[in-house]
């Protein structure tokens, strides 16, 4: 993959003093459902680019079926960031090895997207990354069971985005979903590569 590209991608992500920083994104879609502000645990997760024969593909993982939050999901390697983190880029590649194995050594950063809250009270941030192609992952069949690729150009694409409602605590909330072979991803996972989709969209 030309370096010129992961430099284009780059110029489209923020630095890790600006998300700290930053408002997150889905604030005012969950604002009425959320905790106050001060109560957000901070986490993060890790947006894996993995360069192919046929264009980027995102790592993406399925959770196990006995966690307590969002189990069976389609969700990115990550989890809270702990005192020992340096930053959310390390909680997210620590995340990544505890729970699939992945290997520091095979993954580069090249910027965050804007952080995003969630239900459960989580202040999330995205680490966005290029991973090698001959990384190596598996499983760790705890908190993960199953991982796989998906090709970035899907998520890129507004027209596979397909729109849902639910309904959470006796108001209608309206969600988008993609699908890829016999996975649906949606919830947080999908607002954060909608959110990619629309950041590589700014760039001229």
């Amino acid at each position: 993959m030309p370096q010129a590209v992961w430099q284009q991608v780059q110029h489209a992500l923020l630095s890790e003093s600006e998300v700290l920083q930053a408002r997150p994104h889905n604030l005012a879609e969950l604002e009425s459902f959320l905790p106050k502000a001060d109560a957000f645990a901070p986490a993060s997760v890790l947006c894996g680019l993995v360069p192919r024969a046929d264009g980027l593909h995102v790592l993406l993982t399925k959770r196990s079926q006995h966690l307590r939050h969002h189990p069976g999901q389609i969700s990115f390697p990550g989890g809270r960031i702990e005192s020992g983190d340096a930053n959310p880029f390390d909680a997210a590649v620590r995340e990544a090895r505890e729970e699939i194995g992945l290997q520091v050594e095979h993954v580069r950063l090249l910027g965050y997207l804007e952080p995003l809250v969630t239900i459960t009270g989580f202040r999330v941030y995205p680490a966005v990354a290029v991973i090698d192609s001959i990384y190596h992952a598996e499983p760790d069949g705890v908190e993960v069971e199953a991982l796989f690729e998906a090709p970035l150009s899907l998520f890129l694409d507004a027209a596979n985005e397909h729109p849902f409602d639910i309904e959470f605590r006796g108001a209608i909330r309206h969600l988008k979903e993609f699908r890829w072979q016999d996975h649906r991803i949606w919830g947080a996972t999908a607002s954060m590569l909608v959110n990619l989709r629309q950041r590589l969209g700014e760039l001229p």
